[in-house]
C-alpha cells in the first residue's frame, strides 16, 4: 500500500471560471448591461433597431435608441475619466461638474458672441473658444484641487463652493443673457458632421479615451494616484508628492469638464444656465461606482468607469422609452446607488467571501491507496 504525495485540485473548473469572472471588476457593469439588454429584448425588441434617416439638412444619419445612448453618454463617459482619477487620488468626489459645465459653456459662447447675444457671424474662431474654455475650466479645477490638496478640505465640501456658485458665475459671464449662435458649423461638434452618419460626440469621446489610455500607459499617473489614494503618507516616503498628484487629477477633470461643456452648448447652439448638465455629477459618480471602483480612493479601472457611464445612459434611455416620469428617474437611479453601497459594505463583502468559500472550496490533498 503506497500513498501519493501529489496534490490534486478538487476545484470544479466551471465554478473556478465563474469565480474569476465574478472577481473581475468589469463584472458589475457587464452584468448590469446584460440585465438591461435582456429587459429590453423581452419588453420591446424594436429598442435595438437602427435605421438610416435624413437630418433636417438632408444628410444621412443613423437613428435609434442605441445611437441615442452612445451619443448622450459621450459627455458622461468623458467626465467619468476625470472623476475616476479624482476619486482614486483624493478619496472623494467633485460634485461641482454640472455647474462647471455651465461655466465652460458660457465661456465658449462669450468668446464666440462677444458682447452681442445674437451675432450674425462668429467673433472668434471656434478653436480659440475651445482653448479658452479649457484654460478656464482647468483653472476652476485647480481651485478645487488646491482646497482639497493643500487646505485638506474634504472633496465634497470643497467642491460644494463651485456647485453653489457656478451657475451664477456662468450667467454673469454673459450678463445674464442667453446667447444664440446661428453659425451652422458650430453645431457640428454636438450633432452631426455633414456626410458622417454617426454623432460627432461619439468621436470626441473616443478621442478622449485614447488620450487617457496613452497617458496612463506612458506616464506614472495611474501608479501615483492609486498610491496617494491608498496611503498618502507612505507615498510621500517613496518620493511622491500627494498634494501635486491630487491637484493634477482635479486639473484633468477640469479639462474633461471643458470638453463636455463644449459639446453641451454645441448641441443647441445656446445655453440655459439653470438646466444645462443638471444633476450630471450624480450620474458621473454613479458611473464610477458602477465600475466597481472604491469611492474611498485607491485602485481604479478606467475601462469599468467608462462602461459604467454607458450603462447609466442605457438605464436613463430605457426609462424614458417606457415613459417613466422624468421626476421619478432619479428614484430608480437611487435604487442602483443603494444596491452598490450595500454590496460595497464590509460586512456584506465578508458574507459574500464566506459564501464563495462554501461554493468553491480551495485545493485539497487526496490520498491514493494502491
Amino acid at each position: 500500500m503506497t500513498v501519493s504525495d501529489n496534490k490534486l485540485k478538487t476545484k470544479n473548473p466551471v465554478l473556478g471560471a465563474l469565480g474569476k469572472l465574478v472577481q473581475n471588476q468589469l463584472f458589475i457593469p457587464l452584468a448590469a448591461l446584460l440585465v438591461l439588454v435582456l429587459f429590453n429584448l423581452i419588453a420591446d425588441p424594436s429598442f435595438f433597431k437602427i435605421s438610416l434617416d435624413q437630418s433636417s439638412a438632408g444628410y444621412p444619419v443613423l437613428s435609434g435608441y442605441l445611437i441615442t445612448i452612445i451619443d448622450n453618454a459621450s459627455e458622461l463617459a468623458i467626465l467619468a475619466i476625470g472623476m475616476t482619477l479624482v476619486t482614486s487620488a483624493s478619496g472623494g468626489q467633485d460634485i461641482s461638474v454640472g455647474s462647471a459645465i455651465a461655466i465652460a459653456g458660457s465661456v465658449v459662447l462669450r468668446v464666440l458672441c462677444g458682447t452681442d447675444s445674437r451675432p450674425t457671424e462668429l467673433k472668434a474662431p471656434i478653436i480659440v473658444a475651445f482653448i479658452v474654455c479649457v484654460i478656464v475650466s482647468m483653472i476652476f479645477g485647480a481651485f478645487n484641487g488646491v482646497l482639497v490638496a493643500y487646505f485638506k478640505i474634504q472633496p465634497m465640501v470643497a467642491t460644494l463652493i463651485l456647485y453653489t456658485a457656478g451657475r451664477s458665475i456662468a450667467a454673469w459671464i454673459n450678463n445674464n443673457e442667453l446667447p444664440i449662435i446661428s453659425e451652422p458649423s458650430f453645431g457640428y461638434y454636438g450633432n452631426f458632421i455633414p456626410g458622417i452618419p454617426l454623432p460627432t460626440p461619439v468621436f470626441i469621446a473616443a478621442a478622449c479615451m485614447i488620450i487617457i489610455a496613452l497617458i496612463l500607459k506612458f506616464t506614472n499617473l495611474r501608479l501615483y494616484s492609486q498610491s496617494v489614494g491608498i496611503n498618502p503618507y507612505s507615498s510621500r516616503l517613496n518620493g511622491i508628492n500627494p498634494q501635486v498628484v491630487k491637484l493634477i487629477t482635479f486639473i484633468i477633470l477640469g479639462a474633461c469638464v471643458a470638453v463636455a461643456g463644449f459639446i453641451k452648448v454645441s448641441r443647441l447652439s445656446t445655453i440655459n444656465y439653470s438646466v444645462v448638465a443638471k444633476d450630471i455629477e450624480m450620474d458621473v459618480i454613479l458611473a464610477v461606482a458602477l465600475g466597481g471602483n472604491a469611492l474611498s480612493g485607491g485602485k481604479f479601472n478606467m475601462t469599468a468607469s467608462i462602461m459604467g457611464a454607458y450603462v447609466i445612459q442605457f438605464l436613463t434611455t430605457t426609462l424614458f422609452k417606457f415613459k417613466v416620469n422624468a421626476n421619478a428617474i432619479s428614484a430608480y437611479k437611487a435604487v442602483v446607488v443603494i444596491i452598490l453601497v450595500v454590496l460595497s459594505a464590509p460586512i456584506v463583502r465578508e458574507k459574500l467571501m464566506q459564501l464563495k468559500k462554501k461554493i468553491m472550496p480551495g485545493s485539497g490533498v487526496r490520498k491514493e491507496v494502491a
